[in-house]
């Protein structure tokens, strides 16, 4: 496959991310690894275990001129950009009436407008070769009005996700690009606040219709089904992945 997907906030060593280039590159991808933090170790790994190119640069997703030359310099080291994963993200426990402005610029500016400028980036490149995939996290926040750890502003942010996926769906559908979301459920990651105690493993499986929590691999292969060839007639849809926490 002569093809890159670029996946934004895989550094982090229990996120989804760093599934999600992994699965991908175990299916042929060439990666190309976004975030704050150094994805050097990842890109090391990923050209190791498989036959693909990767490479890693490091940019803060809430600042457009970090991103652009990022792209740049993925787009110049990697075959054609064909496949985005939006999932550079953070969690804000602050109940509202607490919330700083400070607080709320810092989430919605990397959950929403970091997954703004991304895409508009990768988008013109996509449309140059009328193709792309792009999917981005959204979370069972948006639809229920606030998760099992982050509060306001983060359930704002990621119900924004959803409404720009749907948007962009329709615009961009004419250049043969699908653009999607998945809205993970409970899933053990640092986002959760850090590792789960024992005890509130049990309530939030509770909470579920399977009784067990969601690992990384099970988004990561959401996402990597609506990159996939055989999601082609899918676009502008959220896929919860989210053990049946919501259902509508």
């Amino acid at each position: 496959m002569n093809r890159t997907a670029i996946v934004t906030g895989a550094a982090s060593p229990r996120g989804i991310g760093r599934a999600t280039a992994l699965l991908l590159a175990s299916q042929g991808w060439n990666i190309g690894i976004l975030d704050i933090a150094s994805g050097d170790s990842l890109a090391s790994e990923i050209t190791s275990q498989y036959n693909v190119k990767a490479h890693a640069v490091t940019a803060d997703v809430s600042d457009e001129s970090q991103v652009l030359g990022a792209i740049d310099e993925l787009e110049a080291a990697l075959p054609p950009l064909a496949a985005l994963a939006n999932l550079a993200g953070v969690s804000s426990p602050m109940p509202y009436l607490d919330l700083t402005s400070e607080e709320w610029h810092r989430v919605i500016n990397i959950n929403l407008n970091g997954v703004h400028y991304v895409t508009h980036r990768v988008a013109k490149s996509m449309v140059r070769h009328n193709y792309g995939r792009i999917v981005s996290v959204s979370s069972t926040s948006a639809q229920l009005g606030g998760g099992t750890y982050s509060k306001t502003p983060y359930s704002v942010a990621k119900a924004a996700v959803i409404g720009l996926t749907r948007a962009l769906a329709r615009e961009l559908g004419p250049h043969n690009i699908t653009v999607n979301a998945v809205a993970p459920g409970p899933i053990d990651t640092d986002i959760m606040g850090g590792p789960l105690t024992p005890d509130r493993r049990s309530t939030l499986v509770d909470s579920l219709l399977v009784n067990h929590l969601g690992q990384p691999a099970d988004v990561a292969s959401a996402i990597a089904f609506l990159m996939s060839e055989n999601s082609a007639y899918i676009t502008g849809h959220t896929l919860n992945v989210d053990g049946g926490l919501y259902m509508h």
